[in-house]
C-alpha cells in the first residue's frame, strides 16, 4: 500500500533542537529507502516540510517506519499519515457505453 507522510510541526518545538539530530535522520531515511519502504522524500518549497511515499503493507507500519526517525523519537516532527489508493478514472475510459457515445 502506498502512503504519503506529510510532516507537521509539533507545538512548542524549537527547530534548533533539531540541529544535532539532521545526519542521524539522514541515515534514517536511507535506511527505510534500503529497508524497500521508502519510494521518494522531498522538501515542500514554500515552508520546507518532508513529504515522504512510503510502500508499506498499511498505516501502521508507515507509523511504525516513521517513529523510527530521530527526530520524531525527540518530538520534534509529527507526520499526517494518508493511505493512497491507486485512481481509477481511467477506467471510464474503458467503458462500454463511454466507447459507445464517442462513435
Amino acid at each position: 500500500m502506498r502512503i504519503l507522510a506529510i510532516e507537521r510541526d509539533v507545538p512548542g518545538a524549537d527547530p534548533r533542537q533539531m540541529q544535532p539530530h539532521l545526519e542521524e535522520e539522514a541515515a534514517a531515511v536511507w535506511a527505510l529507502a534500503k529497508r524497500d519502504l521508502l519510494r521518494d522524500a522531498c522538501f515542500t518549497v514554500a515552508d520546507h516540510r518532508a513529504v515522504l511515499l512510503l510502500e508499506c503493507g498499511g498505516e501502521a507500519e508507515a507509523r511504525e517506519a516513521l517513529r523510527s526517525l530521530p527526530l520524531c523519537r525527540e518530538g520534534l516532527i509529527e507526520f499526517d499519515v494518508l493511505a493512497l489508493r491507486p485512481y481509477d478514472g481511467f477506467e471510464r475510459l474503458f467503458r462500454d457505453d463511454a466507447r459507445s457515445e464517442k462513435v
